[in-house]
């Protein structure tokens, strides 16, 4: 098992250490972390420590996470907004809130664990944790995903994300007023230094990466945005977002942490187009998503757009 280190940041500052965790890994909750902390698997600065303990900046968090067993990923009668499939390939609407495949201590609940339910096939290439996922999107952000009913499905669609010729594009709500009308952050993102589960734009160890965005619409705080991603690296949209200094609303990990942010359970980030060569036709085919209703909590959407959500 892989021991995973973290040093707290100022942000995080007096959070309770099950809390902070959670946060900063992907697919765990403070309820399914605490047979880690009972086992005695969590340090702090090199001492087993209680959930309860509040962390410090500085303060050097290390902890060994179960992997997941094949045998654990079950077939589960989640609902599934089910936007499209035919025999290759089914396209998904996540919701805010669903983690894409099982993760080390979130075995159940999970887009995989519904699509082993709802879909006749799915392809193998992953695995048994991760049958039929070509891409994912983040746990707390909304929109849509494709996936691969078999294996010369999977292998075609995946050629074309690493050929970066899948068109996708978001639509988020963010802090400030972003000056420029369009715009292209073109910055290189890589791991961070002080953080394995949060990416940063560095010139070290890391990828080019390219946003478009454009501006839809204003409020007195608010910036409501198109985006468009050239590359399709980890958390791209958000670590841009932050690097230009207009962090995404509602996102816990790159944002500002204010009271407008805290009313969501994640970032007003939603992938509402999704465009593809049909594995199996070759022909181009296109899929579109409302935005989620709640987004109208900090910004009034149907003004901007009005019945036109594309």
């Amino acid at each position: 098992m892989e021991q995973t280190v973290l040093v707290v940041g100022q942000d995080d500052e007096s959070l309770r250490l099950d809390k902070y965790i959670s946060l900063h890994v992907d697919g765990f909750s403070r309820e399914s972390l605490k047979s880690v902390f009972d086992k005695g698997f969590v340090y702090l600065n090199g001492e087993p420590s209680k959930a309860s303990r509040r962390v410090k900046t500085g303060d050097k968090v290390s902890f060994i996470l179960p992997q997941v067993k094949n045998d654990e990923v079950t077939a589960e009668d989640i609902p599934i907004d089910i936007v499209y499939q035919d025999n290759d390939i089914a396209v998904i609407n996540k919701p805010q809130g669903m983690v894409v495949h099982p993760a080390c201590g979130n075995y159940t609940g999970t887009l995989t664990n519904g699509l082993m339910y709802h879909l006749d096939s799915l392809s193998a290439i992953n695995g048994t944790v991760r049958p039929g996922i070509v891409h994912r999107i983040d746990k707390d952000t909304s929109g849509l995903l494709v996936v691969a009913k078999n294996d010369i499905a999977h292998n075609k669609l995946a050629a074309q994300f690493k050929e970066h010729t899948i068109t996708r594009a978001y639509k988020a709500v963010v802090h400030g007023i972003v000056p420029n009308e369009k715009g292209i952050i073109d910055a290189p993102i890589g791991r961070s230094p002080s953080n394995r589960k949060m990416m940063c734009v560095t010139q070290k160890n890391s990828k080019n990466a390219v946003t478009h965005y454009e501006k839809l619409g204003i409020n007195d705080r608010f910036s409501y945005l198109k985006l468009v991603l050239e590359t399709g690296r980890t958390h791209q949209i958000r670590v841009h977002m932050k690097y230009i200094g207009y962090p995404v609303v509602g996102d816990r990990l790159y944002g500002y942490n204010r009271k407008d942010d805290m009313i969501f359970e994640g970032q007003l980030l939603h992938a509402y187009l999704l465009g593809f060569k049909h594995p199996n036709s070759g022909k181009y085919i296109e899929f579109r998503s409302v935005v989620p209703e709640y987004f109208n909590k900090v910004f009034n959407i149907k003004a901007c757009e009005g019945e036109n959500n594309g």
